[in-house]
């Protein structure tokens, strides 16, 4: 008796995301925690639910996540971009539309490593001419 399932990995800044989704009522569980219970900003739960929304399946599956890194908005993408990725295993007619929404693109920004002499990244010291 073996479940269908269709596992999806997702990353962005530091945030890496494993997602798993399986045919259910459409609930949503980050780390043992429900959506709403995870992210405070409802910014952040929408960004979540974008995948699912644009292929309308948000009552097809239940989605399982073990997300860690990064900050909560890292967090939200890297879910984002596992739930594309994890769809596009179940069917790969999604594929288009996900692709059209830039969802199956990982964004490769990071954060700049600081240098020497400078406060940051880019943040220099205060100039004084005396």
């Amino acid at each position: 008796m073996a479940k269908v399932q269709y596992l999806g990995t997702g990353r962005r800044k530091n945030a890496i995301a494993r997602v798993r989704l399986i045919p259910g009522s459409g609930k949503i569980v980050i780390n043992k925690r429900d959506l709403d219970e995870y992210f405070d900003y409802d910014t952040l739960k929408v960004i979540v639910r974008e995948p699912l929304t644009v292929t309308e399946t948000l009552d097809k599956y239940d989605v399982l996540v073990n997300v860690h890194g990064g900050g909560y908005t890292g967090q939200a993408g890297a879910i984002r971009h596992g739930i594309a990725r994890a769809l596009v295993n179940a069917d790969e007619e999604m594929r288009p539309v996900l692709k059209k929404e830039g969802f199956l693109t990982r964004d490769q920004r990071m954060k700049e490593r600081k240098k020497y002499g400078l406060k940051k990244a880019r943040k220099s010291p205060q100039f004084s001419k005396r």
